[in-house]
């Protein structure tokens, strides 16, 4: 098993960033100044997926909207930090009050800001169109661009690795008995 897979496999906390992780990264803003995010259902579904298969989710970003906090109370996560300007110190905080190591967490982001939070993490991705630092520190880099699947990409790998995938995705496919 690989070292990327055998750190997923471990895994009891996936946080993420929101700005060009969950989203495209662009900020849009209408004309009363209310800014708007646009969220990929499939990134969302596999959200759900993790928790589903037991995995606690957090979302850790230095950017405090109500659009986020919308997002995140339509997931259902219970762990939303907005406004943080150091996810490092943050995610620390989170491990200990959720009795939980560094080994059994990860964090997907997207620019250099994320990297001590993601270089603390045993397990970490990008998606395509980060950083080329934060993909250099990254243990996987999705395929996908963030907004764009990523999170779903990066969701589906950390499921296969724990051999979850199958009976998350069971309850949608046709039966095979005909």
């Amino acid at each position: 098993m690989s070292i990327v897979r055998r750190a997923a496999a471990r895994l009891k906390l996936m946080a993420f960033d929101i700005d060009g992780v969950l989203t495209d990264g662009c900020l849009y803003y209408g004309e009363d100044g209310k800014e708007w995010k646009a969220f990929n259902t499939l990134d969302g579904q596999g959200l759900r997926f993790l928790q589903q298969a037991g995995i606690e989710l957090a979302v850790i970003t230095g950017r405090t909207s109500g659009a986020v906090a919308a997002r995140a109370a339509n997931l259902e996560i219970r762990h939303l930090l907005q406004g943080v300007a150091d996810k490092r110190a943050c995610l620390v905080a989170l491990l200990d009050s959720l009795n939980l190591s560094p080994e059994e967490a990860g964090y997907m982001g997207d620019d250099v800001v994320d990297l001590p939070v993601m270089r603390l993490c045993a397990f970490s991705a990008a998606p395509a169109n980060a950083h080329p630092l934060v993909r250099k520190y990254a243990l996987l880099v999705a395929k996908a661009r963030g907004g764009e699947g990523a999170a779903r990409e990066v969701s589906d790998f950390i499921l296969t690795a724990q051999g979850k995938l199958d009976s998350v995705l069971k309850p949608w496919l046709p039966d095979e008995k005909a």
